[in-house]
């Protein structure tokens, strides 16, 4: 009976939210113990271990094995896909360092994040973009708007592009409805691009010592790409996700089918992460790419805490949503990207997805449009558009951005601290951005 309250209650939230108040304060103040896998394990299952308790003998064991095999492992899987085959393409080069030439690079970066992922947009293309700036003397803001644009802004039109937007995805979304954020994609792209150019351009033609520029006028090689192979993998993955599903095969979706049937699109993902790793060349992928295990190990980690700690909250939401007071489509939008700023926005989303799913009718009577994922569609886009947009505020918005961060200053870029790229960033250009974007499109 205990059990039963606890995991119905507001107190089924503490869990969650303990859980993710780790997440993000732990890199900030302890980040020499956090490095460490095996103490984000450990804080993983210290939390997830009571919770499953508490959620089996509280009646709520169905719910947690949806969790954990209808929502993890795919998250999971795909995840480690996009990893691997990006992980195996390799971009070097060193060009010239003009506004067009850099405003091409982030724009390449902002069209493959929805294609390859932000983190596999972000990895291939930053170190080519700090050799292409090594000669320069101001780079540090071609950075932040790499971050913007190619960790976060750009990964919003498929289910592929951020974490995220695939749990909508597998919570009724279709692939192709991801495309109808267009607008948003391009207004907000095309916005942060022409800031660059200019900006770029001022540092450029003010600001640069005409010994920089010379030294990066005689230092040239052409860009040249490794690994080619698995553009081919990367593609089979597109079409994995966009046509292996329950919308097209109904029986993955049934109880009683064979793991085969309910897990085929993640063998064809397993299969092709398979072929990456037996057919790219261990000096590109583990040399050149520096590739490290680590990475998708920590996600691995630390989502099976999240997903196990979220089953009773987002239980809760979606019983309570009514009281919430969340009755427009601007609380939606915000209210994901503040959280998605300082938390993972992956759970952040799911949240308020949960929250949307239980609004009262006559709550959900006051918004126009179809119904998307079991909630109006205006409601899951502010969802889509506050979690991948606001991912950029912070370094821990969106796990790309400490990534660029750090192979930025092993290059030697001189890069804001955190409450600095705060206050010298995205305060001042992403968020006025940002606004524009509620005010005009939602």
């Amino acid at each position: 009976m205990i059990m039963e309250q606890f995991v119905h209650s507001a107190w089924g939230l503490v869990p969650f939210g303990l859980m993710l108040l780790v997440i993000a304060v732990a890199p900030l103040f302890v980040a020499e113990w956090w490095d460490k896998n095996r103490h984000k394990l450990a804080v993983s299952l210290l939390l997830a271990i009571p919770t499953a308790v508490c959620l089996v003998m509280g009646g709520m064991a169905q719910e947690l094995e949806h969790q954990l095999l209808s929502d993890y492992i795919p998250f999971i899987v795909l995840l480690m896909s996009l990893y691997v085959v990006t992980g195996g393409i390799h971009l070097s080069g060193d060009i010239k360092a003009k506004p067009w030439v850099n405003t091409l690079f982030l724009a390449i970066g902002w069209l493959l994040a929805s294609v390859m992922g932000t983190t596999g947009a972000a990895m291939l293309l930053i170190r080519p973009l700090l050799t292409t700036n090594q000669q320069r003397e101001h780079k540090v803001h071609t950075v932040l708007f790499f971050i913007a644009l190619c960790a976060n802004c750009g990964g919003l039109l498929t289910p592929l592009g951020d974490p995220p937007l695939f749990m909508l995805f597998l919570r009724g979304a279709e692939f192709t409805w991801f495309l109808s954020l267009f607008p948003q994609w391009l207004f907000t792209g095309a916005v942060l691009l022409l800031l660059y150019f200019a900006l770029d351009s001022y540092y450029y033609n003010k600001k640069e010592h005409w010994t920089a520029l010379s030294a990066d006028s005689r230092e040239h090689k052409s860009l040249t790409i490794q690994g080619k192979t698995n553009l081919i993998y990367l593609l089979g993955i597109i079409l994995a996700v966009a046509f292996i599903h329950a919308g097209n095969i109904p029986e993955m979706a049934e109880q009683e089918a064979p793991l085969w049937v309910r897990y085929m699109r993640e063998i064809v993902l397993l299969l092709l992460t398979a072929m990456s790793l037996y057919t790219t060349k261990k000096h590109v992928r583990y040399e050149l790419n520096k590739y490290s295990w680590a990475p998708i190990n920590e996600v691995a980690v630390l989502f099976f805490g999240i997903f196990v700690t979220m089953t009773p909250a987002l239980a809760y939401l979606n019983a309570n949503a009514a009281s919430l007071g969340m009755t427009h489509t601007w609380q939606f939008y915000y209210a994901t990207g503040v959280l998605s700023s300082f938390l993972d926005n992956t759970p952040t989303a799911v949240a308020f997805h949960s929250v949307a799913s239980g609004l009262a009718p006559e709550q959900l009577a006051t918004f126009d449009g179809n119904i998307v994922a079991g909630i109006p569609e205006v409601l899951l886009q502010a969802i889509c558009l506050g979690a991948v947009f606001f991912g950029a505020m912070t370094y821990i918005g969106n796990g790309p951005n400490f990534m660029v961060k750090a192979i930025a200053e092993e290059s030697g870029v001189k890069m804001p601290s955190f409450f600095g790229y705060m206050f010298r960033f995205s305060l001042i250009v992403l968020l006025p951005v940002y606004i524009l974007v509620q005010l005009i499109f939602l």
